[in-house]
């Protein structure tokens, strides 16, 4: 059986075929801006340029249904209406077997089936990019929820009237722990008249995870302090989903920790120091870094009937 896994993002639309954990043949296009059909036009591209397949998974930004239907992607430009995207592609293709699901669910697929969580049924995954999401799996399946909103863990509250969300709401972890609003967060202080190598180093530039990387390893005081509150926010939500639906096993991945490994362990002791003795969950990093979308799509594609 040939599957092709697709990552469709933001700013870049990756495809590959898959067997197992292992990517093949790939390609990689700028996401076009012009709309859902330019997007299926350029995926269906890519899978002609890969020799076609048997399956086909995607993983998309935003809200998806169980008929493959994208609702709200607002990180995809022109996306303000329902897509169809599993049968738009599947038409564009002649590929009948095609699966799709929201990204970050496509990677929690991925390194539950082949990377660090392989073997593990209870898992919460939780990425740190440029906002928070997370996926999770109880008894070996994939939980989305009546409303696909299982896994939308960047959006759980960690601090009454706290900051600003990206989506309007206060005090979400996001606000704490995504890189764009730690960023926000430096150049607010910046502004306010603290200094700090995170806005020296960037200047007008968007303040990758690297920079908190270099400016953490400097010692930078605003730099430690923004990172400390992101730890303790992702903490907090570590320790009330052990509570909440007893899950034993959690993988930590994204952006900002692949730049900052260290993470990983001060997310572990985070959520430990709220719970009793004997309740604190295994914490791992990600093993399958930006393959996860790609890995995770095919497998989501194999699971198919």
């Amino acid at each position: 059986m040939d599957v092709i896994g697709v990552d469709l993002g933001g700013t870049k639309v990756l495809a590959a075929t898959v067997d197992g954990a292992t990517v093949g043949d790939r390609r990689k296009r700028p996401t076009p801006v012009d709309g859902p059909t330019a997007v299926v036009a350029a995926i269906a591209g890519m899978v002609r340029e890969l020799g076609g397949a048997d399956r086909l998974g995607i993983g998309t930004p935003g809200y998806v249904d169980d008929e493959g239907v994208v609702r709200g992607a607002p990180n995809l430009a022109g996306w303000d209406e329902p897509v169809p995207l599993a049968a738009l592609v599947a038409e564009a293709t002649g590929i009948a077997a095609v699966a799709v699901d929201n990204d970050v669910n496509v990677a929690t697929m991925g390194e539950v089936a082949h990377g660090a969580a392989a073997g593990r049924p209870d898992v919460l995954t939780v990425f740190m990019g440029t906002g928070v999401g997370g996926g999770l799996v109880l008894g070996g399946e994939l939980r989305r929820g009546p409303r696909g909103l299982v896994g939308e863990i960047g959006h759980v509250v960690v601090e009454r009237d706290g900051r600003r969300c990206a989506c309007g709401g206060r005090g979400h972890m996001e606000a704490y722990a995504g890189r764009a609003a730690m960023e926000a967060e430096a150049r607010r202080r910046h502004a306010a008249g603290e200094a700090t190598a995170l806005v020296d180093r960037a200047g007008d530039r968007r303040m990758k995870s690297g920079t908190f990387a270099k400016a953490l390893a400097d010692r930078d005081p605003v730099a430690a302090e923004i990172l400390a509150e992101a730890v303790d926010a992702v903490g907090c939500v570590v320790a009330s989903a052990v509570m909440l639906v007893d899950v034993p096993f959690v993988v930590l991945g994204g952006g900002v920790v692949e730049k900052l490994p260290r993470l990983v362990g001060d997310v572990a002791a985070a959520a430990a120091a709220r719970l009793d003795d004997g309740l604190a969950p295994e914490v791992v990093a990600a093993a399958l870094g930006d393959d996860a979308g790609i890995v995770g799509a095919a497998a989501l594609a194999a699971s198919l009937p």
